[in-house]
């Protein structure tokens, strides 16, 4: 933890004027952001979801925005002394005493940080102007919490659920939907249940994602406590209970690093993601930060994290499990579920596209609805990692083939840019090393991921099995965004007939036609698997291979239908589009 240093008047001009301005920087973003996540429940009760994910895009940028703007306020109060970086411990010490303590306090020193990192342009690490060790925890007793005493009547307990947590927009039933969730609660826990559960504890705040809201909370039993997740939909007759989540292996899907943002608020953030990390303990801390929305946080508790590891493990830095890329070299510690993508100088041909092209396309998927489908990615800046903890044929491949990204600093190699997310299993490895059953089953999976990413308007680009991977709970992912596009940008046509005049629709044909003409039947050679799979996947999904397929899709978005897809079973009416 940061020493707390005895508190004394500044001496230097500007100091106290200066921590001012970053403190009421950091205030301001905090006010729009919660603005923002405050208008989810009424996107939720008028069924707004274009707004919601408009919403997502724009709560997204308001971080560096604020960042930029105190910045470029600062001069006023610090004139030439701006730059003075014998100045700046001053600075931190001053806002360090005044934050102390109050609630969220770490979010607060981490947007100093950025502040100062963007004055000095730091790479990696300077100690002497930043907060470097993570505050001290706030504790779950700081969150507001509502609770339910349980009366041996399991289906009134619910009922008051519903009732405490309801919308301007009415339940549908709340009768029948405390009886649906009663009923799930008791086959979770046995039919002793009534006399088990002591009350519920839920987190003063819905959760809103998608088209649906949470609430999110636990079951205090005699023997111990099991987390509880109410799912809430809000359809043509009104709202209704869609799912009772009362296992973390269930609850740990909805709060995925595949899924897009959440807008809830909690009346500590901290304390909320301490409570999220008490009931799902295997979810690392920097991805319920992000999930929630506050992602340089999440950034933050990563680098934090991945530093410790380091530190206390001795494995080489290696590339990836893979077939190599034509435009980012990947890498990986394989002692920590990681991995590190950098972009090439040049990108191998068949490859068109720019550097910025794949930037804008990583900015595209970050805010945009991830359905579940795609692994969220941080970009970092002047990364810097260990030099002695790379392999030599990675070291090399990265100042040969990345020296405009990539240079040696002392004992560091330093990254101007670098993305990290989530590691998993290529698809294209999984499938040669499980058995026939399970290949059977993700393949289908991969013709479902490639038809959720489409009902969300992404179009992926490149098909091959090597640019999707396999979750720990075994969700089929895309993570190349390369060549990402929209599904409403694309011009979808039957493969003509070759003749004299417009003689094969070959790998190159598309020198004949616009980048974003696709002709879904050539998609076949991109099924690269043995037969057997080939044909399962052809038989659930062959009208992938149709331009009729993708045209219809494009219809329904630029209508403007919203896909449901939802991370969990639905209790309350038919499947219709259930991710698994």
């Amino acid at each position: 933890m940061d020493a707390e240093p005895a508190i004394q008047t500044p001496q230097q001009p500007g100091v106290a004027a200066a921590a001012r301005r970053i403190h009421e920087g950091f205030e301001r973003y905090n006010q729009q952001f919660r603005r923002i996540t405050s208008r989810a429940a009424r996107r939720f009760e008028q069924r707004d979801w274009k707004g919601q994910m408009a919403d997502i895009a724009a709560r997204i940028e308001l971080y560096e925005q604020w960042v930029r703007r105190t910045v470029d306020g600062l001069p006023e109060d610090l004139g030439e002394q701006l730059s003075d970086h014998a100045l700046w411990p001053s600075i931190r010490e001053y806002y360090g005493l005044r934050v102390a303590s109050m609630p969220d306090a770490g979010f607060m020193k981490t947007f100093f940080n950025s502040i100062t990192r963007r004055v000095f342009g730091t790479r990696g690490v300077d100690s002497a102007v930043e907060f470097v060790q993570p505050p001290p925890e706030e504790g779950i007793e700081s969150l507001t919490m509502r609770r339910y005493p349980c009366w041996g009547d399991l289906e009134g307990s619910c009922k008051a659920i519903l009732q405490d947590f309801r919308f301007r927009r009415v339940y549908v039933d709340s009768g029948k939907d405390a009886v649906a969730m009663a009923r799930r609660i008791r086959e979770a826990i046995g039919e002793d249940a009534d006399a088990q559960c002591l009350r519920f504890e839920f987190i003063d705040s819905h959760f809103f994602q998608g088209t649906r809201a949470y609430l999110v909370g636990r079951i205090r039993l005699q023997n111990g406590s099991r987390p509880i997740v109410i799912a809430l939909r809000n359809g043509d007759e009104g709202v209704e209970v869609d799912a009772t989540l009362v296992t973390a292996d269930q609850i740990g899907v909805v709060f995925s690093y595949t899924r897009s943002y959440y807008f809830a608020d909690p009346t500590s953030v901290v304390a909320a993601v301490q409570f999220l990390h008490d009931i799902l303990p295997g979810k690392p801390i920097d991805e319920l930060y992000t999930v929630l929305g506050r992602l340089r946080q999440g950034k933050t508790e990563r680098y934090r994290s991945l530093i410790q590891h380091l530190k206390r493990t001795d494995d080489d830095i290696v590339h990836a499990a893979g077939e190599p890329g034509l435009v980012m070299i990947v890498f990986t510690l394989p002692s920590f579920n990681l991995v590190f993508k950098v972009m090439r100088d040049v990108f191998r041909p068949p490859k068109t596209t720019t550097h910025d092209d794949v930037h804008e396309s990583y900015r595209l998927v970050s805010r945009h609805d991830h359905a579940g489908r795609l692994i969220d990615t941080q970009h970092f800046r002047n990364l810097e990692l260990p030099l002695g903890r790379f392999s030599g044929a990675l070291h090399e491949e990265l100042l040969r083939e990345a020296g405009h990204t990539v240079s040696e600093e002392g004992d560091k190699l330093v990254f101007r840019h670098a993305y990290v997310e989530r590691r998993v299993r290529p698809l294209n490895l999984y499938i040669r090393e499980v058995e026939a059953t399970e290949a059977q089953r993700v393949i289908l999976d991969y013709g479902r991921c490639l038809k959720d990413l489409a009902e969300t308007n992404i179009f992926a680009g490149d098909l091959l099995l090597k640019n999707f991977g396999v979750t720990s709970s075994g969700r089929v992912v895309f993570y190349d965004y390369d060549e990402v596009m929209l599904v409403t940008e694309c011009n979808f046509f039957e493969l003509p007939e070759p003749d004299e005049d417009y003689p094969l629709m070959d790998h190159g044909a598309r020198n004949f036609v616009g980048p974003r003409d696709i002709f879904p039947e050539e998609f076949i050679r991109f099924l690269a698997m043995p037969s057997a799979l080939r044909q399962t996947f052809l038989e659930a999904h062959a009208d992938l291979l149709t331009a009729a397929y993708w045209r219809d899709v494009k219809q329904r978005r630029e209508s403007g239908e919203v896909a449901e897809i939802v991370p969990y079973a639905r209790q309350s009416v038919a499947p219709q589009r259930i991710a698994l």
